[in-house]
């Protein structure tokens, strides 16, 4: 995951894959930061696939993959500037779960594949769909049913909401237009920095 402004990066796949070929999926998430983390340090966290934190419930109806915050007594491995959540949850028919999400984060779910039940009252919502949660309580419910014909994947995001303007091009993104002009004068001057691996 890359975060914040000013990142020049590019995501290719191995030489292996395209060598090779076949198919490949992703998901790539821009976290914005607060105006005052804009310009920190860059860095760069890589976490192999084996080392991403996994939980299973006692049913063993839900496994979550950990990749931010925290979910089935598991937490991430990588820092986060801010808190957010980012799960990727797997639920066989009958599984359901209550994900701690707290009252003033932002929180939504996307379908990657099968159907849900989705929050208290149960809203449906099916493979390549989004459900926005209400920011009314301290948790949010995903559920397979029980007479569900295949695995719900599903991947939970949640954070506090930042409530600033923004202003993108390209790979920037800032708050106002005179912070992208600099962000990139910065960027063609070689004042951005390095990041060491």
């Amino acid at each position: 995951m890359t975060a914040g402004a000013g990142v020049i990066h590019s995501e290719m796949p191995s030489s292996e894959f395209q060598r090779t070929g076949g198919r490949l999926h992703g998901f790539q998430l821009w976290v914005n930061l607060p105006r005052e983390r804009k310009m920190m340090r860059p860095r760069y966290q890589e976490i192999p696939a084996a080392s991403i934190p996994t939980a299973t419930t006692d049913d063993g109806l839900v496994t979550v993959r950990v990749i931010a915050g925290e979910s089935l007594g598991a937490r991430a491995v990588i820092e986060t500037v801010t808190p957010i959540i980012y799960l990727h949850f797997k639920i066989k028919p009958g599984g359901r779960i209550a994900q701690t999400v707290q009252q003033d984060y932002n929180a939504f779910a996307y379908i990657v594949d099968g159907a849900g039940l989705f929050g208290a009252e149960g809203e449906q919502a099916v493979d390549g769909q989004m459900v926005m949660f209400a920011p009314d309580g301290d948790e949010v419910w995903i559920e397979n049913p029980v007479h569900a014909e295949s695995e719900l994947d599903v991947l939970l995001i949640a954070g506090v909401p930042l409530n600033e303007p923004v202003a993108r091009y390209g790979p920037f993104v800032m708050n106002t237009e005179e912070e992208i002009y600099k962000a990139i004068d910065d960027f063609r001057s070689g004042r951005m920095g390095a990041i060491n691996f």
